[in-house]
Parts: structure tokens; sequence; C-alpha cells
């Protein structure tokens, strides 16, 4: 079978795998979880919660973590990243985890875990290899974060094995706010970059006094979590370092303009997902003072919100332009950006403020989220298993 061949196309580049992949499965899983909050199916799962939030951070979310990660370090160092073979290996690897998830009602969690966690050191490796090789000492720091998300995954499976419920919470929580650090850097060297291009604007220069605060609150917002310090502080006390970040991030994503990017879907994508972090921060903060919704609810502003709608918004230009073709995705695709984006706000904004129509939104959250990742499949299939035009490799 051509698929399984090593040469074949979609073995050249590590995005190619990951991105299908993932957005094959986030919108399978999400239909999963869509279906059996309704009552129309029961999962083959011992804790339905567990397994919604575990894959879509895990399953979903680290596949394309991994895949940006795999394909970025190429252009980085200059070197040729995973491809063929390992690649292969590595795409199985991830696939037997989501297997594995599936069927927690029939295994043993031990073996479930070793099986679901053998993906993100394989990630590491191949990572670290290249950018220690030339001695890139800028992106290290990937490497560890990668290896405390290996943590979070692990206290995850432990948790749901012992009922130690805050373990669980703890892990998930703290592997989110890793991703929004991710997002904080990536989004920072990149966003003023694509949109001075795509625009044809001058570049908005970064300004150093701007980019530490930003770095620094989100670092240190993430920071009481891993810590579980934020358990400890006063409400008033986490609402006010949480508005700092509201207040670091909204100024930086203003600075860039969002009106210019407006007839460009894959910036005005971004920007808006960016957007959705001041807003998740401003909804915690008004959660600690005493606001009337949950902590789940305010953080689906930055789970779905910033880190699904950055996702869908970087693996549609990331799947173009490193295969070689033009930055213009089809247009069905600002149709799918928009319902990632209207999924987040059902999920976060309304449900906080409409409580009493939470099975609605909630149903409404899944079906749109399902439509925007299955156009994306449907309208990348072609491209990521395609060669490049150009000839070239990857």
């Amino acid at each position: 079978m051509k698929l399984f061949n090593p040469d074949f196309p979609l073995w050249g580049q590590a995005f190619r795998p990951m991105f299908l992949a993932a957005a094959g499965f986030s919108a399978f899983a999400m239909l999963l979880w869509g279906l059996s909050l309704s009552g129309m199916i029961r999962l083959p799962v011992d804790n339905p919660v567990f397994w919604h939030s575990h894959e879509m951070l895990f399953g979903f979310a680290m596949a394309v973590v991994a895949g940006f990660l795999l394909t970025a370090v190429q252009n980085w160092t200059g070197r040729r990243a995973v491809n063929g073979k390992p690649l292969l290996l590595l795409t199985l690897v991830w696939l037997s985890g989501r297997i594995a998830m599936l069927s927690s009602a029939f295994l043993p969690w031990w073996l479930i875990a070793c099986i679901d966690m053998a993906f993100i050191p394989l990630v590491a490796l191949f990572f670290w290899q290249l950018v220690f090789a030339v001695r890139q000492k800028r992106n290290y720091f990937f490497a560890p974060v990668l290896l405390l998300m290996l943590v979070c995954n692990g206290s995850m499976h432990w948790g749901n094995a012992h009922a130690d419920g805050a373990l669980v919470l703890w892990a998930s929580h703290s592997v989110s706010w890793l991703m929004l650090v991710f997002i904080t850097i990536i989004g920072g060297r990149i966003l003023p970059m694509f949109t001075a291009n795509g625009t044809m604007t001058p570049k908005v220069e970064s300004l150093p006094w701007l980019e530490k605060s930003v770095l620094i609150s989100t670092w240190l917002i993430a920071a009481l979590y891993l810590t579980r310090l934020d358990s400890l502080l006063p409400g008033w006390v986490m609402s006010l370092m949480l508005v700092l970040g509201v207040v670091a991030h909204a100024v930086r994503i203003f600075r860039l303009n969002l009106r210019i990017t407006l007839p460009v879907p894959l910036l005005w994508s971004l920007h808006l997902a960016y957007w959705f972090i001041p807003l998740g921060l401003l909804l915690l903060a008004l959660h600690y003072a005493g606001a009337p919704w949950s902590f789940s609810t305010a953080l689906h502003a930055l789970t779905a919100g910033a880190i699904g709608g950055m996702i869908i918004a970087m693996i549609a230009r990331v799947s173009l332009g490193h295969s070689g073709r033009p930055l213009q995705p089809a247009r069905m695709m600002s149709a799918a950006f928009a319902m990632v984006l209207l999924a987040a706000l059902l999920r976060s904004l309304l449900v906080a403020l409409q409580p009493q129509a939470v099975s609605l939104l909630f149903a409404l959250t899944s079906a749109l989220w399902v439509m925007a990742f299955s156009i994306f499949v449907l309208v990348y299939w072609s491209v990521l298993i395609s060669p490049r035009p150009d000839g070239r490799p990857g």
C-alpha cells in the first residue's frame, strides 16, 4: 500500500501527517463528544470527561505542536528534519495512543499510559538532535518544555486511574498554559512579519519593554498553575496578575492593526485567534473576582479560542507554504476559520452569559468544530499527500 511507503509524499516532512491526522482526529473526537453529551452514544471509555480533555490536549493539540516544531526546526537549523521511515513510525506511535485511549474500558490504565506517552519523547528527541547539532541555544527551551508536557500527560493518566481529580485538573490546566506559552512566543516571532508581508505594509517593530511584559506575565501565570500556587493565593491577587496579562497581550496584538488584515483570511484568522488570549485572561480574572461562571468556562476561551483558533489558522498557512504552494487558501477555509472562532465564543463567553442555554451551546460548539476541521481535511488532503510542485524534498 503506497500510503505506508516511506517515499510517499505524506512522509516528506512532519507537518504533512501530523496536521492531517490532528485535524481529522479533532473532528472525529469532537463528533463523538457531542454525540455522547446528547446521549445518542456511549463512549467506550471509563471516564468520558477525562477522555475529552486529554485527547483535545494530548491527541489533537500535541500532534500540531509536533508537526510545527519538527517542520520549523528544519528552517531554524538548515538541516533536514525527520522524514521517511522515522516520521512514519512517529505517526503510528501517535495513532496507537489514540486507539489505546479509546480502549480504556478494556485495557489496563498503565498500558494505555505507556502507549500514549511514547509520542512526546520521540518528538523531543527528533527536535533536540537538530538544535543541539548546530548549538542553536535560542530554541533549546522547547525540548525541556516538551518533557514537562510529558510529566503533565503522565499525571493525567495517574490521577484518572487513582481517582485524583485534583491531579487531573492540575495536569490539564498546566499543559494548557504551556501551550499558551508556545503561542505567545511563536506569535511574537511571526505575527508582525506575516502581517507586514501579507498586507504589503511596513512591519510593526517590537517594543522590547512590551515583549518582556507579555512573556513575563504569561510565564508567571503558567508558573502559578504549574506550582499550584494559584490555589493558595487570594482571588484578588490572581485577578490582578491575570489583568496584567490582559493588558500586555491586548496592547501587543492591537499594535498590529486587525483592520488591515481583513482582506486576507490567513491573517485575520491569526489575529482574531490571538485576541482570545486577552479575552480568556479577562474571563479568568473575572472568575477569580467572583463572576458567576466556572473556571472551565473561562479557560475554554484560551483552549478553544486561542489554541484551537491559532491551530487551524497556522496549519492552513504552513501546509501551503511548506508544500511550495501560494498562500491563497480555498474560500471554504474562511468559513472554517470563522466556525472555530464562533465555537470558542459559544463555549466560553456565551456559556458564561447564558448558562441556562448550556446544552444548546455545547451542541452548536461541537457541530461548528466538527465542520471546521472536516473542511480542513477536505481542502488540504490533496495538498498534504502530493509532492511539492517545485520538486524540492519535503
